[in-house]
């Protein structure tokens, strides 16, 4: 992990596709929200792809199999093979693997990429807490998942059997907005039974041990859009990252983010893969980049300057995340957010660093 990251965004002066051997995409909210392609994304992948960077895509969404992800983003004009595609799925499956006997029976609470996860590692998924399984595996189930399933989980972990969650993550996004994720599924559970489950999926290792077993890359950069697993991943892999504020984190959530949830590099979309990232200047506590800077002025954050908007963020960063420390910066940058037209949104509709400047 650049060390620079950590208190202010970093640059690049070269594109980040040439920079990086292997980009390490989230799906939803970076390449699609609610089964569509998210704007730029298609087009920038192909650029990225052609400049011979290794694309590979991580999801913590343990619902779909690595087939099924693959055929999706193919539809959508990003052609991709199974084996690009590593999920939650799979590294919850591994971690179950090496913790019961082989041929081991597992009662599923999911989806189908779950059942097909469990079945590579030579487990076998079972639907009920009466078919004596050796653990409970919880993974998102779509919006149809019935309510009976909980019930199930809940009569084998009563019943001592361990219990492993793909991931936590409390919401999801959709074509219509946020939705609740797995982590909301996995609180019904533990509030019924007591229980904690063990965790796969991202920020936590087994996730990220999964994708370098698949993947082989040796220079990755983690492309994500959420900041408690995508960034907090990278993170603890001491590996770089790309923010994108194409999903759920908005400009204001940036600015607060704590040391381990601050990424390398922010912009709009994945346009940013494939351009260079411009440095972000401190002197005398005044943070400088593009034609914008960004200091600390009583209780507030303050921007002067004219310039893209996404450098004024990036100077923002510089002075929240050196006020905070090692804390969240609760300083208020209403105003400031406001003038770069980020107050209380994500960028949606953003110019990448390529369209003309914002003043």
């Amino acid at each position: 992990m650049s060390q620079q990251g950590v208190n202010r965004p970093s640059g690049s002066t070269r594109a980040l596709s040439e920079a990086y051997d292997t980009a390490l995409l989230d799906l939803d909210g970076v390449v699609y929200a609610g089964g569509e392609a998210i704007a730029h994304a298609v087009a920038s992948l192909a650029d990225a792809r052609q400049q011979g960077m290794h694309l590979a895509y991580v999801t913590n969404n343990a619902l779909r199999t690595p087939d099924a992800v693959a055929t999706h983003l193919t539809e959508l004009g990003i052609p991709t093979e199974a084996g690009d595609v590593i999920n939650s799925a799979q590294a919850v499956a591994r971690l179950i693997s090496e913790q019961v006997p082989p041929g081991s029976r597992v009662l599923v609470v999911g989806g189908d990429g779950l059942r097909v996860a469990l079945r590579e590692r030579g487990l076998v998924p079972v639907e009920s807490a009466d078919d004596d399984p050796a653990a409970v595996v919880q993974g998102y189930g779509g919006p149809e998942l019935p309510w009976g399933r909980f019930a199930e989980a809940c009569y084998a972990i009563a019943r001592g059997v361990p219990w492993y969650a793909s991931n936590t993550d409390l919401t999801i996004p959709s074509a219509r907005g946020i939705a609740p994720g797995n982590g909301a599924a996995v609180e019904v559970v533990r509030i019924a039974t007591g229980a904690e489950p063990q965790i796969a999926g991202k920020p936590l290792p087994p996730m990220h041990r999964e994708t370098i077993l698949r993947t082989g890359a040796e220079r990755p950069l983690v492309v994500g859009d959420r900041l408690d697993t995508d960034i907090e991943g990278a993170f603890n892999g001491g590996v770089d990252s790309l923010l994108v504020l194409t999903g759920v984190t908005d400009a204001a959530q940036l600015l607060a983010a704590v040391p381990q949830h601050r990424p390398t590099y922010v912009d709009a979309d994945l346009r940013g893969m494939l351009t260079g990232q411009p440095e972000v200047s401190e002197r005398d506590g005044v943070f400088g980049c593009g034609g914008w800077t960004a200091a600390v002025r009583g209780e507030e954050l303050a921007l002067d300057g004219d310039g893209h908007p996404l450098d004024g963020l990036r100077a923002l960063c510089g002075a929240a995340w050196t006020d905070a420390g090692d804390g969240s910066c609760t300083l208020d940058a209403a105003k400031a957010l406001a003038r770069l037209g980020l107050q209380n949104c994500q960028a949606d509709g953003l110019p990448g660093r390529g369209d003309a400047r914002v003043g």
